[in-house]
């Protein structure tokens, strides 16, 4: 059995805006990491950088520009590396319906809640960087 983490908002912004913030390092770093780089390409490797003791990889292991990109983690820690990540980005007459799925948690620990409600908050940050040009310090993200 895994446990799945999934979350829906709606982004007052265009599909290609939401999907450059979701695939593109320089704003990766604005609502996520610490410092990441990559390329939304098949198979790419991106390195996403929290700290020292959190920089982790992962793979690109489907992309469709302004449709969607999910990410297999590669190297992180026990809970992540199975895992897979992604965004999947519907245009709406209000601008773009994101669906997030953080997929394969092998337990429902501490570590899978403490992410959903991570997740949760980040995903709020990203939408208040598209829609209001917010960049939260990346000490004050949780």
């Amino acid at each position: 059995m895994s446990y799945n983490i999934y979350h829906t908002l709606q982004i007052k912004t265009s599909v290609n805006e939401v999907f450059g913030a979701v695939s593109q390092p320089k704003h990766l770093d604005n609502w996520w990491t610490l410092k990441s780089s990559g390329i939304p390409e098949l198979g790419a490797e991106y390195n996403l950088n929290f700290t020292d003791d959190y920089d982790w990889y992962c793979e690109v292991l489907k992309v469709e520009p302004n449709k969607s990109i999910h990410f297999k983690m590669t190297r992180s820690d026990n809970d992540w590396n199975p895992t897979t990540f992604g965004f999947d980005l519907i245009e709406t007459d209000h601008g773009t319906l994101m669906e997030f799925s953080h997929v394969n948690w092998p337990e429902a620990n501490h570590h899978f809640k403490h992410s959903s409600f991570c997740w949760a908050m980040l995903l709020n940050g990203l939408k208040n960087y598209l829609e209001k040009g917010i960049i939260i310090p990346f000490k004050e993200r949780n």
